[in-house]
Protein backbone atom coordinates (compact mmCIF):
# COMPACT_ATOMS: atom_id res chain seq x y z
CA UNK A 1 0.00 0.00 0.00
CA UNK A 2 1.01 3.23 -1.08
CA UNK A 3 2.08 6.01 1.98
CA UNK A 4 0.42 8.90 1.88
CA UNK A 5 1.87 12.01 2.76
CA UNK A 6 -0.46 15.25 3.47
CA UNK A 7 0.33 18.81 3.42
CA UNK A 8 -0.07 19.31 6.78
CA UNK A 9 2.76 16.38 7.65
CA UNK A 10 5.22 17.61 4.95
CA UNK A 11 4.38 21.66 6.16
CA UNK A 12 5.57 20.60 9.60
CA UNK A 13 9.00 18.79 8.26
CA UNK A 14 12.21 21.03 9.03
CA UNK A 15 12.50 23.94 6.05
CA UNK A 16 15.46 21.85 4.38
CA UNK A 17 13.66 18.37 4.25
CA UNK A 18 10.26 20.11 2.95
CA UNK A 19 12.50 21.73 0.10
CA UNK A 20 14.43 18.84 -0.78
CA UNK A 21 11.18 16.47 -0.71
CA UNK A 22 9.16 18.44 -2.72
CA UNK A 23 12.03 19.22 -5.07
CA UNK A 24 12.62 15.66 -5.95
CA UNK A 25 9.07 14.97 -6.93
CA UNK A 26 9.21 16.79 -10.30
CA UNK A 27 12.03 14.30 -11.45
CA UNK A 28 15.36 14.89 -12.77
CA UNK A 29 15.81 18.23 -13.94
CA UNK A 30 18.47 19.41 -16.65
CA UNK A 31 21.75 20.73 -14.34
CA UNK A 32 24.10 23.18 -16.16
CA UNK A 33 26.37 26.47 -14.81
CA UNK A 34 25.25 30.11 -15.87
CA UNK A 35 28.11 32.25 -16.68
CA UNK A 36 27.44 36.77 -16.38
CA UNK A 37 29.27 39.31 -15.51
CA UNK A 38 28.97 42.22 -13.23
CA UNK A 39 28.90 46.08 -13.13
CA UNK A 40 32.72 45.72 -12.31
CA UNK A 41 33.74 43.11 -15.05
CA UNK A 42 33.89 40.32 -12.69
CA UNK A 43 32.76 37.39 -13.68
CA UNK A 44 30.14 34.92 -12.00
CA UNK A 45 29.06 31.53 -12.47
CA UNK A 46 26.27 29.87 -10.70
CA UNK A 47 24.78 26.12 -11.00
CA UNK A 48 21.10 26.10 -11.75
CA UNK A 49 18.61 22.94 -12.10
CA UNK A 50 15.35 24.47 -13.16
CA UNK A 51 16.69 25.71 -16.93
CA UNK A 52 13.49 24.59 -19.44
CA UNK A 53 13.23 24.66 -23.31
CA UNK A 54 10.31 27.23 -24.36
CA UNK A 55 10.16 27.11 -27.36
CA UNK A 56 12.35 26.75 -30.96
CA UNK A 57 10.96 29.48 -33.42
CA UNK A 58 12.10 31.63 -31.64
CA UNK A 59 14.54 29.91 -29.85
CA UNK A 60 13.98 30.44 -25.92
CA UNK A 61 14.82 29.25 -22.87
CA UNK A 62 13.61 29.96 -19.06
CA UNK A 63 15.40 29.41 -15.88
CA UNK A 64 13.97 30.25 -12.54
CA UNK A 65 15.83 32.55 -10.14
CA UNK A 66 15.15 31.80 -6.54
CA UNK A 67 13.80 35.35 -4.27
CA UNK A 68 16.79 37.73 -4.46
CA UNK A 69 17.34 37.64 -0.54
CA UNK A 70 18.70 34.06 -1.63
CA UNK A 71 20.13 34.60 -5.01
CA UNK A 72 20.64 38.04 -5.81
CA UNK A 73 24.12 38.15 -8.14
CA UNK A 74 22.81 36.38 -11.42
CA UNK A 75 19.53 38.27 -11.63
CA UNK A 76 21.39 41.31 -11.13
CA UNK A 77 23.99 40.87 -13.59
CA UNK A 78 21.97 39.46 -16.37
CA UNK A 79 19.39 42.75 -15.62
CA UNK A 80 22.62 45.07 -16.29
CA UNK A 81 24.31 43.18 -19.64
CA UNK A 82 21.62 41.61 -21.10
CA UNK A 83 23.34 38.48 -21.71
CA UNK A 84 24.91 35.35 -20.35
CA UNK A 85 26.24 31.59 -20.59
CA UNK A 86 24.69 27.97 -19.94
CA UNK A 87 27.28 25.50 -19.92
CA UNK A 88 26.34 21.88 -19.50
CA UNK A 89 28.06 20.48 -16.48
CA UNK A 90 29.90 16.62 -16.88
CA UNK A 91 31.27 14.21 -13.84
CA UNK A 92 34.82 15.49 -14.32
CA UNK A 93 33.73 19.26 -12.43
CA UNK A 94 30.72 18.01 -10.46
CA UNK A 95 32.39 19.07 -6.97
CA UNK A 96 33.24 22.09 -8.21
CA UNK A 97 30.14 22.76 -10.27
CA UNK A 98 28.50 22.03 -6.64
CA UNK A 99 30.18 24.59 -4.82
CA UNK A 100 29.27 27.42 -6.89
CA UNK A 101 25.81 27.08 -5.27
CA UNK A 102 27.61 28.77 -2.12
CA UNK A 103 27.08 32.12 -1.27
CA UNK A 104 29.75 33.86 -2.09
CA UNK A 105 30.01 38.00 -1.63
CA UNK A 106 29.18 39.83 -5.19
CA UNK A 107 33.40 40.93 -5.32
CA UNK A 108 33.87 36.89 -6.00
CA UNK A 109 35.01 35.77 -9.01
CA UNK A 110 33.44 31.84 -8.84
CA UNK A 111 35.60 30.43 -11.10
CA UNK A 112 38.41 31.22 -9.44
CA UNK A 113 37.26 30.06 -6.32
CA UNK A 114 36.02 26.60 -7.24
CA UNK A 115 38.74 26.54 -9.73
CA UNK A 116 36.97 26.54 -12.99
CA UNK A 117 37.88 28.07 -16.35
CA UNK A 118 36.40 31.08 -17.21
CA UNK A 119 36.69 31.87 -21.56
CA UNK A 120 35.42 34.52 -22.90
CA UNK A 121 35.46 34.33 -26.98
CA UNK A 122 35.66 37.50 -29.63
CA UNK A 123 32.78 39.52 -29.54
CA UNK A 124 31.50 38.21 -26.29
CA UNK A 125 31.27 39.93 -23.23
CA UNK A 126 29.86 37.00 -20.55
CA UNK A 127 32.11 34.35 -19.63
CA UNK A 128 31.68 30.22 -20.99
CA UNK A 129 32.98 27.42 -18.54
CA UNK A 130 35.70 26.24 -20.51
CA UNK A 131 35.40 22.67 -19.34
CA UNK A 132 31.70 22.69 -20.67
CA UNK A 133 31.35 20.38 -23.74
CA UNK A 134 28.10 22.06 -24.66
CA UNK A 135 27.33 25.63 -23.87
CA UNK A 136 25.26 28.39 -25.44
CA UNK A 137 24.83 32.40 -25.28
CA UNK A 138 21.30 33.38 -24.05
CA UNK A 139 20.31 37.48 -24.87
CA UNK A 140 17.44 38.53 -21.59
CA UNK A 141 14.22 38.82 -23.43
CA UNK A 142 11.89 39.15 -20.46
CA UNK A 143 11.94 38.63 -16.59
CA UNK A 144 8.78 37.43 -14.82
CA UNK A 145 7.82 38.11 -11.29
CA UNK A 146 6.25 35.42 -9.22
CA UNK A 147 4.46 36.93 -6.75
CA UNK A 148 3.52 33.60 -5.26
CA UNK A 149 7.32 32.43 -4.26
CA UNK A 150 8.99 35.94 -4.91
CA UNK A 151 10.79 34.28 -7.56
CA UNK A 152 11.53 35.52 -11.04
CA UNK A 153 11.60 33.36 -14.80
CA UNK A 154 13.80 34.66 -16.61
CA UNK A 155 13.44 34.06 -20.32
CA UNK A 156 16.31 34.46 -22.93
CA UNK A 157 16.53 34.17 -26.63
CA UNK A 158 19.34 31.57 -28.03
CA UNK A 159 22.37 33.94 -29.93
CA UNK A 160 24.88 31.21 -30.23
CA UNK A 161 26.03 26.95 -29.42
CA UNK A 162 29.34 25.95 -28.83
CA UNK A 163 29.64 22.28 -28.98
CA UNK A 164 32.45 19.82 -28.67
CA UNK A 165 33.64 18.85 -32.25
CA UNK A 166 33.43 15.18 -31.32
CA UNK A 167 29.34 15.29 -30.21
CA UNK A 168 27.84 16.74 -33.78
CA UNK A 169 24.30 16.42 -33.79
CA UNK A 170 22.17 13.61 -35.76
CA UNK A 171 20.87 14.48 -39.07
CA UNK A 172 17.71 15.50 -37.17
CA UNK A 173 19.36 17.57 -34.99
CA UNK A 174 19.76 15.40 -31.90
CA UNK A 175 21.81 16.04 -28.97
CA UNK A 176 23.47 12.76 -27.51
CA UNK A 177 23.67 14.30 -24.31
CA UNK A 178 24.45 11.03 -22.68
CA UNK A 179 27.80 10.66 -24.72
CA UNK A 180 28.37 14.26 -23.86
CA UNK A 181 28.41 13.21 -20.33
CA UNK A 182 25.69 16.10 -19.37
CA UNK A 183 24.54 15.02 -15.95
CA UNK A 184 20.78 15.84 -14.04
CA UNK A 185 20.20 16.44 -10.93
CA UNK A 186 17.34 15.90 -8.34
CA UNK A 187 16.49 16.98 -5.07
CA UNK A 188 18.85 19.56 -3.60
CA UNK A 189 22.59 17.77 -4.05
CA UNK A 190 22.22 14.45 -5.64
CA UNK A 191 23.73 14.47 -9.52
CA UNK A 192 23.11 11.55 -11.78
CA UNK A 193 24.77 10.39 -14.79
CA UNK A 194 22.30 9.90 -18.08
CA UNK A 195 21.71 6.61 -20.10
CA UNK A 196 19.43 6.99 -23.39
CA UNK A 197 16.91 4.59 -23.23
CA UNK A 198 15.50 4.83 -27.19
CA UNK A 199 14.06 6.76 -29.38
CA UNK A 200 10.66 6.35 -31.06
CA UNK A 201 8.88 7.69 -34.46
CA UNK A 202 6.59 10.40 -33.79
CA UNK A 203 3.54 9.45 -31.95
CA UNK A 204 -0.28 9.10 -34.05
CA UNK A 205 -3.34 8.06 -32.85
CA UNK A 206 -4.15 4.09 -33.95
CA UNK A 207 -0.56 3.47 -34.91
CA UNK A 208 1.65 1.47 -33.08
CA UNK A 209 5.01 2.54 -31.15
CA UNK A 210 7.32 2.42 -33.18
CA UNK A 211 11.52 3.17 -32.52
CA UNK A 212 13.34 5.31 -34.58
CA UNK A 213 15.50 4.54 -37.32
CA UNK A 214 19.26 5.13 -36.09
CA UNK A 215 20.47 9.06 -36.89
CA UNK A 216 23.83 9.66 -37.94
Amino acid sequence: MNKYFSLAEIQSWSRFTRANFINTLTGFKSLSLIGTVNKAGESNVAVFSNIVHLGADPALIGFVNRPLAAAPHTLANIKSNGFYTVNHIHPSFVEKAHQTSAKYPDEVNEFTEVGLTEEYLDGINVPFVKESTIKYLLSLKEIIPIALNATYLVIGQLEKVLIDPSLKPTSDGFLHLDQAGSISSNGLDAYYKTELIDRYDYAKPGIPVQKMATKK
